[in-house]
Order: C-alpha cells, then sequence, then structure tokens
C-alpha cells in the first residue's frame, strides 16, 4: 500500500460543503477516497445496511435528470440507515415559481442535514451553501464542476494503478461544456497526475492550460504513453451548433477505438463518466474490452458519496 493510502480516513473535512474540487486540498481528496474504500466493503457485502447516518436526514434537489448520480446518492443514504428524500423541480413548488434560496430555506427548517444538489446554473449549489445550515454537495452545475464524478474516477485509478502520483490521464470528447472534465483536472493535478485533453479545437476552452492541464493536437498524441484513456459524451446538439461538422467526422479523428487505446501503456484504462454515445467519442469494442473499468466505476460512485455523506454529517461545528 502506498503512503497515499496511509490513514487519510481520519481526517475531517475541513469544509462545510463539496462545492467542487477546486481548492480541495490532496489531504482531503486522500480522506475522502480512503474512507470510500471502507464503504464499497459495505456496497460489496451480502448486507447493504449500516447506521453510520441513523438519525440524518439527506436529500437530493434535482433540477435537471439524472439517473446515476441521483441513484446512487439515494442508495449511499438508504445504505447508511438515513432518512433519505428526493425532490424533482418539475414535480414540486420550483416548478410554481418558488426560489432556490426559498427551497433550501425551506428544507433547512425541516432538519435536512445535507442537500444535494444537481443545476442547469453554474454557481447554483454555492448560492444554496450560503443560505443553508445543511452541507450542500454539488451533484454537477452547468459547465463548472461535477466533483463527485472526479472523486470516484481518481478511486477507480487508484485501485487498479496503485497511486495517482506521477500518471498521465488523457481526457478525449467534449471537454468545452464538461463539468466532469474540470472536476477531474482539479482532483488529479492536486494528486500528482497529469492532464492531457483532446478535442476538435471548437471543444476546448481557451486557455484552459491555466487549470494545469496541457492539450494534445491529436487524440494519438494524448493517448501516447498514457495510463488512463477516459471519454467524454458529446453531446449531439452541439453539432446543430456547428462545433464540428458531422459526426461521421469526428468519429474518424477523436473517437477512442483500440487501436487508439494501444498506444497508451500496456496495461492502461479506459474510462468514461456515462451516458456513453457508443460509436460516437468511445466504439463498443474499446467501451467493452478487456481494459474498460467503466462499470467499475459505477460501484465507486456508490462508495464515494457514502463516504462524503458519512464525513459532512461527522464534521464538528
Amino acid at each position: 500500500m502506498s503512503a497515499e493510502h496511509g490513514k487519510g480516513y481520519n481526517v475531517n473535512l475541513r469544509r462545510k460543503d463539496l462545492l467542487g474540487l477546486d481548492g480541495v486540498s490532496r489531504e482531503e481528496i486522500t480522506a475522502i477516497l480512503d474512507t470510500a474504500l471502507m464503504m464499497r466493503q459495505v456496497v460489496r457485502s451480502a448486507n447493504k445496511k449500516t447506521s453510520h447516518l441513523q438519525g440524518k436526514s439527506i436529500v437530493t434537489l434535482f433540477y435537471e435528470n439524472s439517473t446515476r448520480t441521483r441513484m446512487s446518492f439515494e442508495l449511499a443514504s438508504k445504505y447508511m440507515s438515513a432518512a433519505a428524500a428526493n425532490i424533482s423541480a418539475s414535480a414540486s413548488s420550483v416548478a410554481k415559481g418558488e426560489t432556490l434560496i426559498d427551497t433550501g430555506v425551506t428544507l433547512d427548517q425541516m432538519g435536512t442535514d445535507v442537500i444535494i444538489i444537481r443545476h442547469p446554473m453554474s454557481g447554483a449549489p454555492s448560492l444554496l451553501a450560503r443560505h443553508v445550515k445543511a452541507s450542500v454537495i454539488n451533484a454537477g452545475d452547468g459547465m463548472n464542476e461535477h466533483p463527485t464524478q472526479a472523486l470516484l474516477d481518481m478511486l477507480t485509478m487508484r485501485e487498479h494503478l496503485g497511486s495517482l502520483e506521477g500518471i498521465k490521464v488523457a481526457i478525449c470528447g467534449d471537454v468545452m461544456h464538461s463539468r466532469v472534465a474540470r472536476s477531474n483536472i482539479y482532483g488529479l493535478t492536486s494528486m500528482g497526475a497529469s492532464v492531457v485533453l483532446c478535442a476538435p479545437p471548437t471543444l476546448i476552452p481557451v486557455q484552459i492550460e491555466r487549470l494545469g492541464c496541457t492539450v494534445a493536437p491529436t487524440i494519438e498524441d494524448a493517448c501516447e504513453g498514457a495510463d488512463v484513456v477516459m471519454g467524454l459524451r458529446i453531446q449531439r446538439e452541439r453539432q446543430q451548433k456547428g462545433l464540428f461538422p458531422s459526426v461521421a467526422e469526428y468519429c474518424d479523428n477523436w473517437e477512442i477505438t483500440p487501436e487508439r487505446v494501444a498506444l497508451a501503456k500496456k496495461h492502461a484504462l479506459v474510462m468514461h463518466p456515462g451516458p456513453m454515445n457508443r460509436g460516437v467519442e468511445i466504439a463498443s469494442s474499446a467501451a467493452d474490452g478487456p481494459q474498460s473499468v467503466i462499470t467499475q466505476q459505477v460501484e465507486s460512485g456508490v462508495a464515494v458519496r457514502m463516504a462524503l455523506l458519512y464525513m459532512l454529517t461527522r464534521r464538528e461545528g
């Protein structure tokens, strides 16, 4: 076991909320990942029930559709015996015009301990966190961040590679609109990894290198010597905006295929946050191949979210 694993689970989070990985320390990320390792034992056990969150109240507040993220948070809450509730914006007072702050204050007054929010506007979780006593977890906000996805990605990488220090991670796809990419850049660079991005120039944000990553001119350059090759979903509506000529041309130049993965290290991991567009950003032969850990990412997601809920509800003050 590397020093990176250590006894990080004894470290409390020095924050009320998890709004992103920008500014989250290496020690805190290590603590979350170490705690998630313990929680994964629960996920894999026959009796998925602990008392870690007995007496705590967890609410998922989603203003966008979600399957994996919302379900994994709900299962994480229930596995640890919390009182869990889900609010869908389309079926709540939000649809009647209630503001985000009013909704948050209402949940606060009901004794909610943690609010998990997904919102189409960047910064919405930060706004909510300033107006509630409950801890707030960002489950994805606009084009900003998706911290729990990056954490589960890092947990999966660390299990297979032993350490995140010094590894090369190639992230390929729609970086421009990806909150997953931003959180992975922040988290991985904090942990000592190098991140290389690749996409059509129209899907690469201007000056994104300022975040500590590099941009490769081709997917072949990005994959060369990589420890991880990660795909990002190509949102088909982007084609209507003229950001790339056609799906066929995108596939020819940027799709993750076994041939391109072969340019990476021999045992490189193939990853994707989902949902996947098979035959667009990633070939089925790569997504289902022997180097793919995409299904394990889903399992890691439940464990990471269990760890965060536990750590945030046991903080002092």
